[in-house]
């Protein structure tokens, strides 16, 4: 079998939905930038690429056409260069990468960039125009949930208090805070260039967070719920890419490898609950890789929500302290189409940073489903 790498990784910023620096920012042009940024780190020979694959979870309006194209003419990469945009929703861009490894493996191409982005400024969740079909809606309800509500579902049944749920968005927040202030985010942002100026830092984290001033929120999404907006990953603008190659291809052309792609698993579950999805999927990943939960020195768990985090680390018996080392979505922001390849190429690169041998990256995907990826350091 044909062994596959991620030999790069880069972003843009993250910042609040609507309030932020890249609000005014079109989303192909976000992405067009940090495609470029990518292509300039790694120095991959760019008439090699064959296909650039990006996710994008409401593939509308300036986020719509195949935009996976689009970026690619903008990011003035070869024409021979093909570009397809897909969606799993906040798995996309993961999946993006799941693609490029398997065609690596059929022999169908040997390098490739995954990305994803979304401008929830600029396209909002569910779309300018969503349309649900009457009859799935009477049979399966839960499949148009709002996440929100699966959030206090998962809070429910998995008994997450209030409390729990704040102490690990104030976490989450610490970590983020630090990764910045020490200089550990700097290497994987490419600065955006805006109207007047550059954007180079995230806007979501927010270092004042604390136990007491989540407490005095009120619940979003249910008057005597426990999820708040503090607990919740922020709406957010952002875009992120990696490089997926054949680790000969690497070898050969001078690429740096960061780590190698073990094992994939996606999963799905009951939508009204899907954000323990990361479970069933990291299960399969793991299984597949002949490994336990255990073996997994850095994890990157998408933080959706507090409650979903807490029992997908519950159940899957997670080592907290090798989770989100850098902080994660509650604090970085949660761009639906980006994160995937974010928190794949930021695992790649912990393992590389960190020493460790192997990575977990997983997430929860609306409408029911889990995806994970299997790491291993070279």
């Amino acid at each position: 079998m044909t062994n596959v790498v991620i030999a790069g990784y880069q972003r843009s910023p993250f910042s609040l939905a609507t309030k932020g620096e890249l609000a005014r920012v079109r989303p192909d042009d976000l992405a067009a930038q940090v495609v470029r940024g990518l292509v300039e780190k790694t120095g991959v020979k760019v008439e090699d690429i064959e296909d650039l694959i990006l996710g994008c979870a409401f593939p509308e309006a300036e986020q719509g056409f195949n935009l996976g194209r689009l970026v690619v003419l903008m990011a003035d990469l070869p024409q021979s260069v093909g570009g397809v945009t897909v969606n799993r929703f906040c798995g996309s861009s993961m999946q993006s990468i799941h693609m490029a490894a398997g065609q690596i493996q059929l022999g169908a191409g040997e390098v490739f960039i995954c990305a994803g982005v979304e401008s929830m400024s600029r396209v909002p969740m569910t779309g300018f125009n969503p349309l649900p079909n009457p009859a799935l809606y009477v049979k399966t309800p839960g499949a148009y949930i709002g996440m929100g509500d699966t959030a206090e579902n998962v809070a429910t049944k998995w008994q997450i208090s209030r409390e729990q749920q704040e102490a690990f968005a104030v976490k989450s927040h610490e970590k983020a805070t630090a990764a910045r202030a020490e200089g550990r985010l700097k290497d994987e942002i490419v600065p955006i260039s805006i109207k007047g100026g550059t954007v180079s830092e995230d806007g979501c984290i927010r270092p004042e967070t604390t136990a007491v001033a989540l407490a005095g929120l009120k619940p979003a999404f249910s008057a005597d719920g426990t999820v708040t907006a503090g607990t919740s990953s922020p709406l957010t603008d952002g875009a992120s890419a990696v490089l997926v190659c054949s680790e000969e291809y690497a070898m050969k052309n001078g690429l740096t490898p960061l780590a190698r792609l073990t094992s994939v698993g996606i999963s799905g579950c009951a939508p009204e609950i899907m954000g323990i999805g990361p479970v069933g999927a990291s299960r399969k990943a793991l299984a597949r890789a002949g490994l336990d939960a255990g073996a997994m020195d850095v994890i990157e768990l998408n933080e959706a929500f507090a409650s979903q985090s807490l029992a997908c680390i519950r159940d899957l018996g997670l080592a907290e302290d090798r989770i989100n080392i850098d902080g994660g979505a509650i604090a970085l922001g949660h761009p639906l189409g980006a994160t995937g390849a974010r928190i794949v190429g930021k695992a790649a690169s912990l393992l590389q940073r960190e020493g460790g041998k192997y990575a977990l990256a997983t997430q929860c995907i609306g409408g029911g489903q889990g995806i994970a990826t299997i790491l291993e350091r070279i």
